[in-house]
């Protein structure tokens, strides 16, 4: 029996333009290894890519930062929370390591980072690992849209999204659709909720929800990047996300009509439960990307 050992990571900070992004890096045996730009999703920080890091980190080069307002990310006074302020700092933070070509992972609040950079920076681009990243009205579930449809001037809608932010709430974003939870351990949104309740965390969450419409309006332009572009993309999807649900996962057919698509019976955080699938997937995509460039 050959054992692969686990992948040495290091955790760090880069300074960009005054935000303090903490990272996670795996580091690869090869030096010229295929990188991956993890981008998380909501509630969550780099720390939801731990078990994959580890899986994978030996053979590739997996970059995890945390976004101004989540994890161990600091963010100077008066920072001002919006989706493109988000994407700016990651466009700064690619900057400062000397990123210039990589496989791109987008999972949830990690869409519309990550089509913001693909916007900007087409030729960062060398393919998409696409998990319960929406870019489709189709993709977005009834609540969902309730959810998006919040604004500063709608009565209760600071209550509504707080209710979201408590321990019940980040729980269940995790447990919802997921056939067996016993499959989810209790840390990761356990250490979600230690961060939403640092202070300032909470204001940060409510203008991000409300400033969340703006990202459906970018909709059309994404899709217009998917054809023009055509990316390499992989795209493994939790079927049963209550926020997310399964036809976010098909409409991007229509444009990628050769992306390699694989559904999960699994809620929103699919590598919480089916990682032993999922990284030899992102496995061979990442070798096939590379041996293309």
């Amino acid at each position: 029996m050959t054992f692969r050992p686990i992948a040495r990571t290091v955790h760090r900070h880069a300074d960009v333009n005054g935000v303090r992004v903490f990272y996670r890096e795996s580091l690869p045996e090869r030096r010229d290894a295929p990188v991956m730009l993890l981008l998380h999703g909501f509630p969550s920080a780099s720390h939801q890519f731990r078990r994959l890091i580890d899986t994978l980190g030996g053979r590739y080069r997996l970059i995890a930062p945390d976004y101004p307002g989540f994890g161990h990310t600091r963010v100077p006074a008066g920072f001002t929370y919006s989706f493109d302020a988000l994407a700016d700092v990651i466009e700064g933070f690619v900057r400062e390591l000397g990123l210039t070509r990589f496989v791109t992972y987008v999972f949830d609040f990690g869409a519309p980072v990550g089509f913001r950079l693909a916007e900007r920076h087409p030729e960062w681009i060398a393919g998409l690992v696409v998990q319960n990243g929406n870019a489709y009205t189709e993709g977005l579930s009834d609540g969902a849209r309730d959810f998006i449809a919040l604004r500063p001037d709608t009565p209760g809608s600071e209550e509504t999204i707080r209710a979201l932010l408590t321990l019940d709430g980040t729980r269940g974003q995790y447990e919802t659709g997921v056939a067996d939870p016993t499959l989810i351990a209790p840390d990761g949104w356990t250490l979600d909720q230690h961060f939403l309740d640092l202070p300032g965390r909470a204001e940060a969450q409510v203008a991000l929800a409300v400033d969340y419409h703006r990202n459906v309006a970018r909709y059309p332009l994404w899709q217009a990047w998917l054809r023009k572009h055509t990316p390499p993309t992989l795209i493994t999807w939790g079927s049963h996300d209550p926020f997310f649900p399964e036809p976010g996962a098909l409409a991007y057919l229509r444009d990628l009509p050769e992306a390699e698509l694989h559904l999960f019976d699994t809620g929103h955080f699919a590598l919480e439960t089916h990682l032993p699938e999922i990284a030899p997937l992102i496995a061979r995509f990442l070798d096939r990307v590379w041996a293309a460039r």
